[in-house]
């Protein structure tokens, strides 16, 4: 098993919960969806599976072993699970900060030790994948949107990790930008990667997922259930708050 979450919780600083009791399994090659209403807890367990937050209580293990803050002080689970598991941000700004493209791509790689040769065709691999070496030479600060949440996706690719964690990978992206990420999104997917995807877009959801975690606005779990069904159960969907009562069987 990837990832096992038992009763899993979180809380703020303030005693404000953020999830409660949450209970699933991940399955290497899983193509997973976590869904739910703005503030209903989808960014904080990506952030608990990324090892960025670690549970109030509960327990959530990777391969196994717990993730805590006790297993990444030892530098041979730290170095594994980086290299094993890659976070995209929702907001591509916050996870830019080299003075180039080709320096962003090359960080990851360069902080596990890999040669510069190696290195360097990596990034150029990547930024070919991903159809953007025109870029490699500018600063990400000076780019649109849409590339941008390339790069951000290019510098997490570079490290070829196991499982990818995209935060609301669709907000804010043009039809064309959300085509192609649905594209790329599918090809790692058929690469045998593992992909979590927190999102309240449910157009995109039979497109880049086969079952979803459906989190209540009570930071519970509704329902672990396959995209198809979860999507047809309009009651389900509308305690969620992720449609009107007017809404009719989403296609």
């Amino acid at each position: 098993m990837l990832f096992e979450a038992e009763g899993l919780g979180y809380r703020y600083d303030d005693g404000t919960p953020a999830l409660e009791a949450v209970t699933f399994d991940v399955e290497a090659g899983d193509q997973l969806a976590v869904l739910g209403a703005n503030g209903s807890g989808k960014s904080t367990l990506l952030r608990l599976l990324n090892g960025l937050l670690f549970p109030s209580a509960g327990v959530l293990r990777f391969r196994g072993r717990n993730l805590s803050e006790a297993a990444f002080k030892t530098a041979e689970f730290r170095t594994e699970f980086r290299q094993s598991v890659g976070f995209v941000f929702q907001n591509a700004d916050a996870q830019l900060f080299n003075p180039t493209v080709f320096e962003e791509l090359a960080f990851g790689p360069r902080q596990l030790g890999l040669p510069e040769a190696i290195v360097t065709q990596r990034v150029r691999d990547i930024l070919d994948f991903i159809g953007i070496p025109h870029l490699a030479d500018r600063p990400p600060f000076r780019l649109s949107g849409g590339e941008k949440r390339k790069v951000a996706i290019s510098s997490v690719l570079s490290m070829n990790p196991d499982v990818l964690l995209f935060d609301e990978p669709f907000l804010g992206l043009d039809p064309r930008s959300q085509a192609w990420l649905v594209g790329t999104i599918r090809q790692l997917q058929e690469a045998g990667k593992t992909t979590i995807i927190a999102t309240h877009t449910l157009d995109k959801l039979p497109l880049v997922a086969e079952k979803l975690i459906l989190l209540s606005e009570e930071h519970t779990v509704e329902a672990v259930t396959i995209v198809e069904t979860g999507l047809r159960d309009l009651a389900m969907l509308r305690r969620a708050n992720l449609i009107g009562e007017t809404d009719a069987i989403l296609k």
